[in-house]
């Protein structure tokens, strides 16, 4: 049976730099003339996840607004998780029972 990759696990392997730096020893411990290859890529691998953290949404806000936006989203559950607990008490999702 063949195993199934979910794409969380293909995104976690295509992030990984570990099987890179694993060649790279290879390379080096056969004294191969790989080992320049297997820099570059080593090298594309870093200058990908540079571009990709670059491009992020929010990367660009200052540590300060993050805490702040933070502090609302927190703000926010807090009103949403006591207006639940207010409609739940006033037993408005009760069925009736039939007699």
């Amino acid at each position: 049976m063949a195993a199934v990759q979910t794409k969380q696990e293909m995104d976690d392997e295509d992030c990984s730099l570990l099987p890179l730096v694993h060649d790279i020893i290879k390379c080096m411990d056969k004294d191969s003339s790989d080992v320049h290859q297997e820099l570059a890529k080593l090298k594309a691998k870093i200058q990908e996840a540079r571009d990709q953290i670059s491009s992020m949404s929010g990367i660009d806000t200052s540590p300060a607004v993050q805490q702040q936006q933070l502090s609302t989203l927190r703000e926010q559950v807090r009103t949403k998780n006591q207006l639940l607990k207010k409609y739940k008490s006033l037993c408005m999702f009760e069925v009736p029972k039939a007699s």
